[in-house]
């Protein structure tokens, strides 16, 4: 797979998507990530890529243009657009397994008061949100998205583990994990896991 994140702030991404199962994954082939600053493809010598917007308001508005030259440079056929926006679908683990079976995603990030809604129009395949609540820009969504669906595609993690963690089906939360040691402050981990008994283990984890 090939992810390509276009934003204002390409340096917020230096350090997170290059650590931790994301970064072994691009070590290992499996993901190829880029980052692109979208004032490459403003049009001026100031680099703008926003203005006001029409009929008056706050803040200032991302740029159709800038972003439509931009995704045209790299999307092809198999390209799926995801602009990240307030006003999306809300993201959770079905439209994430969905989407780490993709070939290529664009993802851009929003910044200021917003993206000229001809972007959602005319150029995304499809508009996410992480949740209802206002972030500064599309950077933080965009790394949550790109974390969650790397981890899903073939070989970055052990498919075991990924059958039975949280949100893998539908309306349950991964069973609580325990380790050593056994008792802590008197807090004691569950008999049942200490038993041995498989069978019971597994009705417990099901239960929990």
């Amino acid at each position: 797979m090939r992810i390509d994140i276009f934003t204002l702030f390409p340096e917020m991404f230096e350090g997170p998507l290059n650590k931790s199962i994301v970064g072994r994954a691009q070590e290992k082939g499996l993901v190829e990530i880029a980052i692109h600053n979208l004032r490459d493809w403003a049009k001026d010598s100031y680099k703008t890529v926003d203005d006001k917007p029409f009929g008056g308001g706050a803040g200032m508005i991302l740029k159709v243009d800038v972003i439509d030259v931009a995704i045209s440079k790299i999307k092809n056929q198999k390209s799926k657009i995801i602009l990240l926006d307030a006003g999306g679908k809300t993201f959770n683990q079905p439209m994430a397994q969905k989407l780490s079976k993709e070939k290529h995603l664009i993802l851009i990030a929003g910044h200021y008061e917003g993206v000229d809604h001809r972007v959602h129009e005319h150029i995304a395949d499809e508009v996410i949100s992480i949740g209802d609540y206002v972030l500064t820009g599309g950077e933080l969504p965009a790394m949550v998205v790109t974390d969650t669906i790397v981890r899903l595609i073939p070989g970055v993690i052990e498919e075991e583990s990924l059958k039975e963690e949280s949100h893998s089906k539908k309306g349950y939360l991964e069973y609580p994990q325990y380790t050593r040691p056994e008792e802590y402050k008197g807090w004691k981990v569950p008999e049942v896991l200490l038993s041995g008994n498989h069978a019971e283990i597994e009705k417990w984890r099901r239960q929990n």
